[in-house]
């Protein structure tokens, strides 16, 4: 005879039932038996999801950073995934295939030998001895090797003596004429303007927090506190913004931006608590041939801000979905368009977090993600077959290939939704996707705009690995100075412009910037600077 544990509920007498009542106490028992699998089924749901969050979270903190797939080469190699992607090519019109003979070869990049001509070169003869040469006929070099030399930055200090003249008039009286005193941009300072931005490039564009410049410093011979270098940064502030308005103003005046926006810490800013999130916002645009990339910080996320920094303009700005941008663009009239980036990212974390598959258990979760990734890569694929075209061809290519793609990827979308579990990576994906469609394939429009935010993102990642390095601002005063730098360095950038010269011909220039006209004549493309060396 079975034993039953103590606490058991006794087993209920069934003898004395009816086939009607057995029945209706068999039909009980399996209602409580489908609910109790209902609830096994979502508790299982629940940690799959858990699971998938959680390997999420592990590759975001401990794997790299770059969005391309860990296994990428072999991404499409299952077949489900391959027959899937097949679908949706099946499904394009016969005119949407590109010509094979028009899609350019591509070429490893080639090596390139020697060093630039814009270096400075010095000349070193190896020589023979006397007794070496001595009953030659003649003698002559030949140039056997160039070497690479690096030559240490040192401190030195300029000793302005300024020449006076005493003039003896015929009353008796004297007279004193002094020799002009160049303008510094921050009046009294004890560092130049060579110094100053050597302190803006090194902290802006190559990331080197103040404590680090500091001990550099201190190296070369004299110590400079990073307490002075902040000081002078958030001076040069009230100096930068005539500039930085002209280059707003300027900016505006397109009609064509991209925006985004990232988290910045501030210490000290009214009415908030050190450890909630500030933002930085940018915008990148300009007329043809004047790009602008411009950051603003403001403790706020709210639509207020875009509206503000976009006050006079008009015309196409690409975002990603945040909602913050929709009011300036009801006001403005503005038309907005997506970012794939943002969309594809949504998919290349899905893909990645999904469990990995294992033998004879069928499809990997992830196959959906990666259908959806590969039908995204194809317009990526068309974007960079036809970057060098004209404006016009680029639109007809998109027109022909792209938007038959981008149906079919609609369709695919909406057919398999359904099917995904909600909550999931990948549902988050598709519905991301969806709910921003109208906006996703506005860049057809045109053949001047951008398949994603790119160009703006690559804008603000400096700033994001220079805030790794200094890690957070004290002030506000701090905040919106560095916003000044990182706009002044970025669009030096973005106009082929050495950042550092560039820093240095304003600083050098813009004391004496007393009307429009002159300040006009710092913007970078005015200025008549060299361009920077290219990138071998």
């Amino acid at each position: 005879m079975k034993s039953t544990p103590d606490n058991a509920p006794p087993a209920p007498d069934l003898s004395g039932l009816s086939a009607a009542e057995m029945m209706a106490v068999i039909g009980d028992l399996q209602q409580q038996l489908a609910s109790k699998e209902q609830a096994i089924r979502q508790r299982d749901t629940r940690i799959d999801l858990l699971e998938e969050l959680l390997r999420l979270k592990t590759l975001q903190k401990f794997a790299a950073s770059s969005e391309k797939h860990q296994n990428q080469i072999t991404l499409f190699d299952e077949a489900e995934v391959e027959a899937e992607i097949d679908a949706l090519r099946e499904a394009l019109p016969d005119d949407a295939e590109p010509d094979p003979d028009e899609t350019p070869r591509t070429s490893g990049k080639r090596r390139e030998r020697g060093f630039s001509d814009t270096l400075a070169r010095r000349r070193v003869e190896l020589t023979l001895s006397d007794e070496e040469k001595a009953g030659a006929s003649k003698t002559f070099f030949t140039k056997v090797k160039e070497e690479l030399e690096f030559i240490p930055a040192q401190l030195s200090v300029l000793e302005y003596w300024q020449e006076k003249a005493v003039f003896e008039h015929d009353d008796g009286e004297e007279s004193l004429v002094a020799a002009p005193r160049p303008v510094h941009p921050l009046g009294k300072c004890i560092a130049t303007t060579a110094l100053l931005a050597y302190i803006i490039t090194s902290k802006y564009a190559d990331g080197l927090p103040l404590y680090r410049l500091e001990n550099m410093l201190a190296r070369l011979g004299h110590s400079v506190s990073r307490t002075s270098m902040a000081h002078w940064i958030i001076r040069l502030d009230a100096v930068f913004s005539p500039l930085i308005n002209l280059m707003r103003e300027a900016q505006n005046t397109s009609d064509y931006l991209q925006a985004d926006e990232t988290r910045m810490q501030v210490l000290k800013e009214d009415g908030k608590v050190a450890q909630s999130d500030k933002w930085i916002w940018v915008t990148r645009g300009g007329p043809p041939g004047r790009p602008t990339v411009l950051f603003a910080y403001d403790p706020s996320r709210a639509g207020s801000v875009p509206v503000r920094l976009l006050d006079d303009f008009s015309g196409i700005l690409q975002a990603d979905g945040y909602s913050g941008y929709g009011q300036v663009c009801r006001d403005n009239a503005i038309t907005r368009i997506g970012c794939w980036d943002h969309a594809r990212r949504k998919f290349v974390e899905a893909s990645k977090a999904a469990p990995p598959k294992k033998k004879g258990k069928g499809k990997r979760q992830s196959a959906k993600a990666d259908v959806a990734l590969g039908a995204i890569q194809e317009l990526y694929a068309i974007e960079r077959r036809i970057k060098d075209l004209g404006d016009d061809e680029r639109y007809r290519i998109r027109q022909a290939e792209s938007l038959p793609r981008l149906q079919a990827l609609k369709t695919w979308l909406e057919d398999n939704a359904g099917k995904v579990v909600k909550g999931s990576l990948t549902r988050k994906a598709m519905d991301y996707t969806l709910n921003q469609w109208d906006t996703l394939v506005g860049y057809c429009e045109r053949g001047d705009l951008q398949i994603s935010n790119a160009l703006a993102e690559n804008a603000i990642r400096p700033f994001a690995l220079g805030r790794k390095a200094w890690l957070f601002a004290d002030t506000t005063q701090g905040a919106r100075a560095s916003a000044s730098c990182y706009s002044l360095i970025e669009t030096a950038k973005a106009n082929g412009l050495d950042p550092s010269a560039y820093i240095h011909h304003v600083l050098t220039h813009i004391g004496e910037a007393d009307t429009v006209e002159k300040l006009e004549a710092l913007l970078p493309w005015n200025t008549g600077l060299e361009p920077a060396p290219k990138k071998s």
